[in-house]
């Protein structure tokens, strides 16, 4: 896969990662088309998103894209440490993860991503 797919592919991770509505739709409601949960869009932003946080030259991302990166995966990281019960629907609501999906939105905007 060329690295432009695999970045727009970590991109639009980070999309859902941003979007209430999709995480309530999707991940909490289970309601369609799309197939997808927490644990799956967190595996997926750890497994596309590492390589390219260290190969960052190599998809042409820039210092600011690769601070804001960092700082995501650093705060997705933090967050996923300190679960100590299963995730429940009221997660979405809470300040840590109000401000993952803000952090998230941050990105989405300094890459130009439109979903």
């Amino acid at each position: 896969m060329d690295k432009t797919k695999i970045l727009n592919n970590h991109l639009e991770t980070i999309s859902g990662i941003a979007d209430r509505e999709y995480q309530e739709r999707v991940w909490i409601r289970g309601e369609g088309p799309e197939c997808d949960d927490y644990t799956e869009s967190i595996c997926h932003f750890f497994d596309d998103g590492d390589p390219i946080i260290s190969n960052y030259r190599d998809y042409a991302i820039t210092e600011r894209q690769l601070s804001l990166l960092v700082s995501l995966r650093g705060a997705v990281q933090d967050f996923n440490s300190n679960i100590r019960f299963a995730l429940g629907p009221d997660f979405l609501y809470s300040p840590e993860w109000n401000k993952i999906t803000m952090m998230a939105k941050e990105v989405l905007q300094a890459f130009g991503y439109q979903k």
